[in-house]
């Protein structure tokens, strides 16, 4: 069984961290109706939801991929770059305490979830001003006994790695290739994002399927075309406070 933590959207979202977009004006609401459709898309595509509150304090806290790192084996909890996320840790870890055993990222290292893409047996993490060396020393040094291989990522322009690159099956990736090197991952199937379409790289895979943001169709089309099946979700409100798909849920296997 899939299963999909989620966290009810902040009526303070407008009040989130930004670091390589503009700050725009947010409606809340809005987004929180968006992010009702996408938690309806992962259900429909198998997943079963299980939806934290709101954290009215906290305004990037619907994106819990930033706090945790879920494995078949074990779960970590992150040390958010971002001072002001840190207390978003906590309730996610309570939840996942359920289901895996938990460690944790400590200071001085610094990690956030949306730097680490898991490919196999294999955990790249992106060098970015979120996630430092320290961070991702401690994460090998905690998954050494588990058979996982931790690898760093440069990436230049954008917020996370997976904001660059994400999976779209087992042999395949799609790639911003302005924001990291396709060299840095060899033995993968590139599909580039179009050009006019820079943010379009983070797509979220569960099982055969793919959820990603109705706003790039030109994207989209190429993975039509390459014969994945997408569904496409307006995210638009919540891409404004520098989120995306795979920021908004934890997706992990686990016993009814």
């Amino acid at each position: 069984m899939w299963l999909a933590v989620t966290r009810e959207v902040s009526p303070m979202l407008a009040g989130c961290e930004l670091s390589f977009v503009p700050r725009v004006a947010i409606d809340a609401a809005r987004a929180a109706e968006q992010h009702h459709d996408y938690q309806y898309a992962l259900e429909s595509l198998g997943c079963r939801l299980l939806s934290l509150p709101a954290e009215a304090d906290l305004p990037d806290s619907v994106f819990v991929e930033d706090v945790a790192i879920v494995l078949d084996e074990i779960a970590i909890l992150t040390r958010p770059g971002a001072l002001s996320r840190r207390a978003e840790v906590a309730s996610v870890a309570d939840v996942l305490r359920r289901y895996r055993t938990v460690a944790a990222i400590e200071a001085p290292g610094t990690l956030d979830g949306g730097d680490v893409l898991r490919l196999g047996r294999t955990l790249y993490v992106g060098e970015s001003a979120r996630s430092n060396a320290a961070g991702i020393a401690r994460l090998r040094e905690l998954l050494a006994g588990h058979g996982y291989t931790v690898q760093g990522v440069p990436t230049r322009g954008c917020l996370h790695l997976k904001s660059a690159v994400t999976q779209l099956d087992d042999d395949s990736l799609l790639l911003q290739p302005e924001w990291v090197d396709r060299g840095q991952f060899p033995g993968f199937r590139i599909i580039e994002v179009d050009p006019d379409e820079p943010h379009a790289a983070n797509v979220l895979r569960i099982g055969d399927a793919l959820v990603m943001p109705a706003s790039f169709p030109r994207t989209r089309q190429r993975l039509l075309d390459a014969g994945f099946h997408v569904t496409a979700v307006d995210v638009s409100e919540l891409q404004k406070a520098e989120g995306a798909v795979t920021c908004c849920s934890l997706v992990f296997r686990a016993d009814e």
